[in-house]
């Protein structure tokens, strides 16, 4: 699978115009410049940002990015809208194995995880860089911003946002929501159809699976060290047995019995204002709030976490090795942490995504508006792929 995902980005990146970036390709060596000669460079340049584009609120944020960077660094930020971040990591060692060392088809990257380790496993990623940036300085340390899924970031991808396993109902048709993975077993046994999770590899599904396993076993060491089920079958199948055995119990009781499953988070909503569904699941502690002033979630809707806590992680962004505009994605990347684009990333009438700058950054009057919950670190990067392919020879159909 692993060849036919490298020969198809060969073939993409082949497909490719040649890119007005080409040319663009910096002359100088970037990280012995000032940030001043860096916003020299930048002006002009145009910049290609990897980014999912599943969410219009996400998508209508980088647009008006977009507008700001042009109108103030003279950059064109083009959004690249995929369905998963995984498409631009295998376009990236794409361009690897056919020896393109410049002019690259991605300048910046959104990535956290697995997505993260590959692209730093396999030296795909420009850096350090995040201590040139400026707005590296007001960025609050207390947050897990040196660490991506246990992976050392060592300055190679930028913070832009926290994430949080979340869930959300209902409060005229659930007014007690459980309080843990075994209480959601309960309430779906009592309400059948009407409890699901996304299906994995989607990101808020792989996420569920996570949490549950976390709690299943009380948070196992094991889960915070490298697994490859290939040669540790037995260790991987002891420590996942329980999950198994709660989805087997679930998806019995699931919506659709469980033989499909949301697409995304997305659907899962608007199951939930359908009254499909008593529970959906969103990666973001303020979205209950951000889904009610969009008009998409009644004002009845409320974001809960479980009693152990909710899963968090930060999200980044990174530079390509072989990025055609290097000064550029730093200047953008400056500008999305800085706190004017964080405080409107941080509005629920805008998205709704938690800032990583200190309070005092952020401005005694703006605050996020939300409280994070207690965070249960992400365990290791190798326990997604194990798991998204253990459940899908288990139950994809």
């Amino acid at each position: 699978m692993k060849m036919t995902w490298i020969a198809l980005g060969l073939a993409i990146a082949a497909a490719m115009p040649a890119l007005a970036n080409e040319a663009q390709t910096e002359t100088s060596p970037i990280k012995e410049m000032s940030w001043q000669a860096i916003e020299e460079q930048a002006r002009g340049q145009t910049v290609f940002l990897n980014a999912w584009g599943g969410s219009q609120p996400i998508n209508s944020y980088l647009r008006w990015v977009a507008r700001e960077v042009e109108s103030r660094y003279d950059i064109t930020l083009n959004h690249v809208k995929v369905a998963d971040i995984a498409e631009t990591t295998q376009r990236l060692l794409a361009e690897k194995a056919a020896g393109k060392q410049t002019g690259g088809s991605v300048d910046v990257v959104w990535i956290n995880g697995e997505n993260f380790r590959t692209m730093k496993t396999n030296h795909l990623l420009d850096g350090p860089f995040v201590a040139q940036l400026p707005n590296w300085e007001l960025v609050d340390k207390q947050l897990p911003v040196y660490e991506d899924f246990t992976e050392s970031t060592e300055g190679l991808e930028a913070p832009w946002g926290v994430g949080q396993l979340v869930f959300i109902h209902d409060s005229q048709t659930l007014s007690n929501p459980p309080n843990s993975f075994a209480e959601l077993l309960s309430l779906a046994v009592a309400f059948p159809g009407k409890v699901t999770y996304p299906q994995p590899p989607a990101f808020h599904g792989t996420s569920f699976l996570k949490a549950a396993l976390i709690e299943l076993t009380n948070a196992a060491p094991a889960l915070y060290e490298p697994i490859d089920p290939t040669t540790d079958e037995k260790k991987f199948a002891s420590i996942t047995a329980p999950l198994w055995k709660y989805l087997d119990q679930l998806h019995a009781v699931a919506w659709q019995q469980g033989k499909r499953f949301p697409a995304s988070s997305t659907e899962m909503m608007q199951l939930l204002d359908d009254r499909q569904l008593l529970v959906a699941i969103t990666f973001n502690p303020n979205e209950a709030k951000a889904a009610i002033e969009r008009g998409d979630l009644p004002e009845s809707a409320k974001a809960f976490a479980f009693e152990q806590g909710a899963l968090s992680n930060i999200h980044f962004l990174a530079i390509p090795w072989n990025a055609s505009a290097k000064a550029g994605a730093r200047v953008v990347i400056n500008f999305l942490m800085s706190p004017e684009a964080q405080r409107r990333k941080a509005n629920i009438q805008i998205w709704g995504d938690p800032a990583v700058l200190t309070p005092e950054a952020m401005g005694a009057d703006e605050t996020q508006g939300f409280e994070l919950y207690r965070a249960i670190p992400e365990p290791h990067p190798s326990w997604q792929t194990a798991l998204e392919a253990a459940w899908q020879q288990r139950y994809g159909h």
